[in-house]
């Protein structure tokens, strides 16, 4: 007779069927070599400070000294050090010598309510001066200094993926660049030499060995911004910056870039001539909000081309040439919600990728399955198949195992084959349907696709699609007034018609800060010279689509949109564009509208004239 495992986890029989090592393997929503950053949900916009302190000391940041600065120190309670309020932070500053003046109430009122203005975010985005600080905003190289959120890890490797793609080095971790390497993006080599760390440290030199975390000086003769001199003296209180991560899992960042070359490629090469061109004429705190708009759009364009890249392997066990990968076409409500025809066609593309995305975590899954598999086998193991930084030789390889293309794949099948219907036998008594699943050759004849299949479902289905929303959530910053997607809850309602719950339905959109970013980035050339170029209003949304993935008068794939609705909903953009500045043209011929920048040098002003 069979004894029941009811007493015990999922996770804790598939431990005693297929081994601790094996199940900490599996037992995740991420895989690394194919999408380098977590299945899980992260704040975007905390993600930049961390990339500056990567790229100044080349490793990744652990302890800071935050909360014992400005934290209560009459507390001993571990808890209470970790948070730490605008009050507390205006309290400290005040008594400094750089804030004579704002000793009294009213002052300190004033101070706080900069700092929320400009350079700390609050918990769940509250207001008032006593909520606990969750966020530094990124308006200055010197945020790198403040350890918000506490653990690095908090930002799921987005930090990380961003540094591997910038420096755009080789081998399995990102090192120190020597003086003579030519690139934009130097590693640990100060601020000449990195593109971004330049825009952002306006003022600050170092003072002693690169190393130095105290070794950073900010001149004080240098005319920067309220913004930034609020974020600069909140550093100079603390006295240096963090120490880097110790323990766990590790300093050192990780080389691994998204399977999607072409994206990944896209996304370097669209900050580079972003920040190049328009760092030192775009006021700071409108280009942080451009920037952040062009990560959104650049980590979008990335994820969704992972997704269709992975679903093509699922089928044909290869990865796409680069130059034949493309992001998921979705829809844009160009109107914002305003037009609700419109907005129903782009929350319909947004629920068609969702539903359609239910399958990833399994094929995630099956990635890992395989990776176990090869990796431990004797005759494969010798191969050296390259992994970093991009790892698609080694996906090809397992997909050439999943479809017994080569003689070794035998084995690793049989073995999961065998292992899947151990796990079925433990599972019977309490999860009869997840051991039909790994016992039913009719329905999937694959053993690596049935114990896939069975795992997601034993880690919760529910938990695993959550998670994958809440990532595709996170890179659209969703609801944020620079971000690529609105999101509202709707009735449920049941066959009868009757409102039985609410859910959340989401749209692309195009936002005025979205807006502003792309007519900036598209309207330059690339290659070493940047510099402006006419863009006419149809190459515009030709470019929006071919590489974003952004459908404005065209239907994406497998939707049907009328005429009617496309041509309005090109002309809602074209409204707003001319709204905001960026839309010239003399009369309504298609050849005669074409788009400007708002922000230009004024030695090129006369290119678009």
């Amino acid at each position: 007779m069979r004894s029941s495992n009811s007493s015990k986890q999922p996770k804790n029989i598939v431990e005693e069927t297929l081994g601790p090592s094996m199940t900490r393997k599996l037992w995740t929503s991420n895989y690394a070599k194919a999408l380098p950053f977590s299945v899980q949900d992260f704040a975007l916009t905390s993600v930049l400070p961390a990339v500056f302190y990567m790229f100044r000391f080349g490793y990744r940041r652990g302890k800071g000294n935050f909360a014992e600065t400005f934290g209560d120190s009459t507390s001993f309670s571990r808890s209470a050090k970790k948070k730490v309020t605008i009050s507390q932070v205006t309290d400290k500053l005040a008594a400094t010598e750089y804030f004579e003046g704002f000793g009294d109430q009213v002052g300190r009122a004033i101070l706080g309510d900069l700092l929320l203005t400009y350079c700390l975010e609050n918990v769940n985005h509250k207001e008032g001066r006593t909520e606990q600080v969750q966020r530094v905003a990124p308006v200055h190289y010197m945020s790198s200094w403040i350890d918000l959120p506490e653990d690095v890890g908090h930002l799921r490797f987005v930090p990380e993926t961003i540094v591997a793609m910038l420096a755009n080095q080789e081998g399995e971790w990102v090192t120190q660049n020597a003086q003579h390497d030519k690139t934009w993006f130097a590693v640990g080599g100060g601020f000449d030499n990195n593109a971004l760390l330049r825009v952002f440290s306006k003022g600050i030199t170092i003072d002693g060995h690169l190393a130095d975390h105290a070794s950073d000086r900010f001149d004080e003769n240098t005319p920067v911004g309220l913004d930034q001199l609020l974020m600069i003296r909140m550093a100079q209180q603390i006295g240096k910056a963090p120490e880097k991560l110790r323990g766990g899992e590790g300093e050192r960042i990780s080389n691994q870039r998204p399977i999607a070359e072409r994206a990944a490629d896209q996304f370097s090469e669209d900050i580079r001539v972003f920040i190049r061109e328009y760092g030192d004429l775009i006021p700071r705190h409108a280009f942080v909000d451009l920037l952040e708009s062009c990560i959104a759009i650049g980590l979008t364009t990335i994820v969704t081309s992972v997704i269709e890249v992975l679903f093509e392997w699922a089928e044909t066990g290869e990865i796409r040439k680069r130059n034949e990968q493309t992001p998921t076409k979705l829809f844009a409500d160009c109107s914002n919600g305003v037009n609700h025809s419109l907005r129903g066609l782009a929350e319909q593309s947004m629920d068609d990728f969702t539903r359609r995305i239910d399958y990833f975590p399994v094929v995630l899954m099956a990635l890992r399955l395989l990776d176990w598999g090869v990796t431990h086998d004797r005759r494969l193991g010798r191969l050296n198949v390259r992994k970093h930084p991009c790892a698609t030789e080694w996906l090809n390889l397992l997909g050439e195992i999943l479809l017994k293309r080569r003689d070794e794949a035998n084995a690793i099948l049989y073995d999961i084959d065998t292992k899947s219907l151990d796990l079925a036998d433990r599972l019977e008594a309490d999860t009869p349907e997840v051991a039909e699943t790994l016992r039913n050759e009719d329905v999937q004849p694959s053993p690596v696709w049935r114990m896939a299949e069975a795992l997601t479902l034993l880690q919760g289905r529910g938990s695993t699609q959550n998670n994958l929303i809440k990532l595709i959530d996170s890179v659209l910053l969703t609801n944020r007034s620079n971000g690529l997607a609105a999101k509202r809850k709707v009735a449920r309602k049941s066959p009868s018609g009757s409102g039985v719950g609410r859910r959340d339905v989401r749209s692309l959109v195009l936002t005025d800060s979205t807006l502003d970013y792309l007519v900036h980035l598209l309207v330059l050339k690339g290659g070493r010279n940047t510099h402006y170029r006419p863009l006419s209003f149809k190459d515009f949304l030709i470019k929006l689509h071919d590489k974003y993935g952004i459908c404005v008068d065209i239907a994406p794939p497998h939707m049907r949109i009328s005429n009617e609705l496309l041509r309005e909903n090109r002309n809602v953009l074209e409204h707003r564009l001319r709204d905001l500045g960026l839309l010239a043209g003399v009369n309504d011929a298609e050849a005669m509208k074409y788009l400007r920048p708002r922000f230009i040098r004024k030695e090129e002003d006369h290119d678009l004239d």
